[in-house]
């Protein structure tokens, strides 16, 4: 529902706001043309609503906030029932509208692809409490918690309960040094829950780097998506099951539950096309643990870093 009248011409719509305030008739004609010219609607001026695509009623309701010249828009959702095709030109558009007009938005919407890529800063809430504001980038690679961790990114990270001692990190069976430098000292002996985006890990096979520890597994699933390909394997450890990490899931635990074998988690490794895994072969995954993120199984936040200090230049 796009509050459009349907008894109105296009033009009519863009207009209507401005004639009830009484603007005058030649201003009204001149933020109409400039509204239509912007978000491509000049040919479509004379047409009634039922005569558009759902794309094309979209820029009509956004021209009809356009011409009051507002000082900030809210959008909440505006995209949630277009197909998904028309969804991603629409957020090309929205993104060139909002460096057109360098007007204050504030977007709300369930898709974490919309607000990573058209916020400048993002607001993550979870049951209407604040958990982080940020870049996008710095949503990914830095969450500030364990909700905030699982719900960016997708594929999303694997998460795993991991014991620090001595430099190294302990996860389902595996023993990973750490770097120097890293401040998990003060950490050491804890049980931590440790996080590895899919695209930190990668095919040994593919990109060797002599520096980097890796992992064997055994391929379970691969998902061949042309530019990469998704490796999904079970580790010998089960699932997190903390509550932040339940919310934050696209669906219920019992929806996943057919992925469990014996009660182990899933992980999944994004790597190179060129990768030769395949279901039930060895696989050798390279990864970085400065890359590596850490949280307090008990309060959800992140704690420490696997990165090595730098020295101020």
């Amino acid at each position: 529902n796009y509050a459009l009248y349907p008894h109105m011409s296009v033009e009519q719509n863009l207009g209507f706001g401005l004639k009830l305030r009484k603007t005058p008739k030649a201003e009204i004609k001149r933020r109409v043309t400039e509204a239509a010219k912007i978000l491509g609607l000049e040919p479509l001026l004379a047409r009634k609503p039922v005569a558009l695509s759902g794309g094309q009623r979209q820029r009509v309701a956004m021209g009809r906030a356009m011409v009051r010249e507002p000082k900030a828009f809210l959008m909440d959702e505006p995209l949630s029932n277009l197909d998904a095709k028309l969804r991603v030109q629409m957020r090309a558009q929205l993104a060139k509208l909002h460096d057109t007009l360098e007007t204050t938005t504030v977007y709300v919407t369930h898709d974490q692809v919309e607000a990573m890529t058209l916020g400048e800063r993002v607001a993550v809430m979870r049951d209407g409490i604040l958990q982080q504001v940020d870049t996008p980038q710095n949503l990914y690679g830095n969450p500030s918690n364990l909700f905030v961790a699982a719900f960016i990114g997708s594929p999303p990270m694997n998460l795993i309960e991991a014991k620090v001692s001595d430099g190294r990190v302990a996860f389902a069976g595996f023993e990973i040094p750490m770097p120097d430098g890293s401040d998990l000292g003060e950490l050491g002996g804890r049980t931590l829950i440790l996080g590895i985006r899919p695209s930190d890990l990668e095919d040994a096979a593919v990109w060797s780097n002599p520096d980097l520890p890796t992992i064997e597994v055994t391929a379970d699933v691969t998902e061949e998506l042309g530019s990469e390909v998704n490796v999904l394997f079970t580790v010998d450890a089960p699932p997190v099951g903390v509550e932040e990490v339940m919310e934050a899931a696209d669906e219920p635990v019992e929806e996943a539950a057919f992925l469990l074998e014996e009660n182990r988690a899933v992980f999944c490794a994004r790597v190179d096309a060129r990768s030769q895994a395949r279901p039930g072969a060895r696989v050798r995954l390279s990864l970085d643990p400065r890359r590596f993120h850490f949280f307090d199984p008990d309060t959800g936040l992140a704690v420490g870093t696997a990165k090595p200090a730098v020295a101020p230049a």
